[in-house]
């Protein structure tokens, strides 16, 4: 079985920040197991959808 979560980053003007944020994300989610499934960007928000699979 797996299990998801979904993430809503909300983006700004400052490319910078943007980018540690979500490498800051990317790195927390990864060190808990969770990848990457599914990136979708509507405007100034960014969604991303997290997969591991549930232990039990």
């Amino acid at each position: 079985m797996k299990e998801y979560q979904a993430v809503v980053v909300k983006l700004t003007r400052h490319t910078r920040e943007n980018e540690d944020t979500l490498t800051d994300l990317l790195n927390e989610r990864s060190r808990g197991g969770w990848e990457p499934t599914l990136i979708s960007q509507d405007g100034e928000r960014l969604v991303l959808i997290f997969c591991r699979s549930a232990e039990g």
